[in-house]
């Protein structure tokens, strides 16, 4: 039986980083991927595939040019389930050859199989060649991800009635689609869908979406999905699916309305895909949707040497975020020092318009009972805007009155998954609405818009008190000189 310093169950982005950075400082690490290739659900189902999906749909529509062209301009007028997939293929297999790489290059051993543990320090694995094998590790690390939710309930076909890994293996753009669950995916999905032209509805037994997303941005979104006749039906609850005569699928809610459509697809949440785990032998023990806690500083669960991470530990559930909760899990696994989880990070929704925010809602800051300001620009205010036919568009700052420190950045719109990450330097920073007021934007941008918000808020806080500088070597004002004359010379 072989030992390792970490054996990892799993090799989405929190597993594969906490293997690189365990391999980084020298340690012996195993990876088990259970897949039929390394990656995780974000490489073959999760998030490359729909964001990949997003990208392709928004080109082959002409999506982003129809601001100027009018709603009927097309780049390819009939679009095929094959032309989604080309794009997806060559995505996937780059993905694929830059992780075998990265394992490769940095001595993280890999095998292909389904774990299970033994006792808290070993797991047997059944090879996909029929082999098992036993390994032992000083510590170990789950990041085995989730999987769509299957309700008993509901039908599942894998052509018409079908959970969002399947939705990757359709053979035909539906001209209807009935979304069940206005969460992340579910709205990444329908978005999509309806950038297709397919006619899509959404149905969600909550009265609202998006809970942790700002009501003003959510609002705007709401509005933009709406006024491009996407149907959003809440506070009601799928009572049954069935296909009729003719193939169509059918739809009863809790309210005895009932739908139809060419394709149903049920995103209404995802569990821990641990039940396989046989984590009673170690000790622990799943949730009802097969999640694990973990302590939020070091991802440690019940058992100490054992680790989690990803979305196995639940919200927020992002590639980025699981990928630095593998790091710091594996710093603290193999005993190295590790900083504590970002306290603010970005979050992004990839639904067409995209969704970023980081930092605190407006809501959470009236609930703290936190004085503030909010400032707003609206992206066809910016002459970049313009340029690209943008009609709508939203940046919304929220910053605190008594400090004048920026509290949280919210953006619905065309690259808001790219343009939070200014906000999210200022946040982290602890910078104030002083600095999108005093700084230079490049212009024509997008990103002109945080000036635009700045002085919205500004205008109402007025001027605050100006800060000594701070003594150095050399002032800024003076590198930049230097460096303005270096550039000249």
């Amino acid at each position: 039986m072989n030992h390792y310093d970490l054996i990892v169950v799993g090799s989405g982005p929190a597993g594969r980083r906490a293997a690189i950075q365990a391999a980084k400082l020298e340690k012996s690490v195993l990876v088990i991927e259970r897949g039929r290739r390394v990656g995780g659900v974000s490489v073959h189902t999760g998030t490359i595939p729909s964001k990949t999906l997003r990208e392709t749909a928004l080109n082959l529509t002409g999506w982003r040019e129809r601001g100027f062209y009018g709603q009927s301009y097309r780049v390819k007028q009939d679009i095929s389930a094959d032309d989604l997939r080309r794009r997806l293929l060559i995505t996937l297999d780059h993905e694929v050859e830059v992780l075998e790489h990265q394992f490769s290059r940095n001595r993280v051993q890999h095998v292909r199989g389904a774990a299970h543990f033994i006792d808290p320090n070993t797991l047997e694995v059944e090879k996909t060649d029929g082999e098992v094998m036993r390994v032992a590790g000083k510590s170990v690390l789950l990041a085995v991800g989730t999987r769509p939710y299957r309700p008993t309930h509901i039908p599942f076909d894998g052509k018409s009635i079908i959970d969002s890994d399947e939705l990757l293996e359709i053979h035909t753009v539906p001209r209807s689609l009935i979304v069940v669950g206005a969460g992340v995916i579910g709205i990444e999905y329908a978005t999509i869908f309806s950038a297709l032209d397919t006619q899509v509805t959404v149905i969600e037994p909550r009265q609202t979406m998006l809970d942790f997303i700002d009501r003003e941005i959510v609002e705007d979104f709401t509005y933009q999905l709406r006024d491009r006749n996407m149907k959003l039906i809440f506070g009601q609850s799928v009572e049954k699916i069935e296909k009729d005569a003719g193939g169509k699928c059918r739809i009863e809610l809790s309210n005895g309305r009932a739908l139809q459509s060419e394709m149903v697809l049920f995103a209404a949440g995802r569990v821990g895909a641990t039940d396989s785990l046989n984590l009673a032998a170690a000790g622990l023990e799943a949730d009802s949707r097969g999640r694990l806690k973990v302590d939020p500083e070091t991802f440690q669960t019940a058992v100490s040497h054992i680790y989690a991470a990803g979305d196995v530990v639940g919200f927020p559930s992002l590639a980025s975020t699981s990928m630095e909760q593998g790091r710091i899990a594996a710093r603290h696994a193999v005993g190295a020092p590790a900083s504590e989880p970002p306290q603010y990070f970005p979050y992004g929704i990839y639904a067409v318009p995209e969704i970023s925010t980081c930092g605190l809602t407006e809501e959470e800051v009236g609930e703290r009972n936190i004085p503030y300001e909010t400032g707003i620009a609206h992206f066809r205010e910016t002459s970049r805007g313009h340029i690209m036919g943008l009609d709508s568009g939203l940046l919304k700052m929220i910053f605190s009155r008594k400090t004048r420190r920026l509290l949280g950045v919210h953006i619905v719109g065309e690259g808001a998954t790219e343009l939070v990450h200014i906000g999210q330097a200022v946040l982290n920073l602890k910078g104030t609405v002083d600095y999108f007021v005093e700084n230079t934007f490049n212009y024509p941008t997008l990103a002109e818009a945080y000036k635009i918000a700045g002085l919205d808020a500004w205008n109402r806080m007025g001027e605050g008190p100006k800060e000594a500088p701070v003594a150095t070597g050399q002032s800024l004002d003076s590198a930049l000189t230097d460096m303005k004359k270096a550039a000249s010379n």
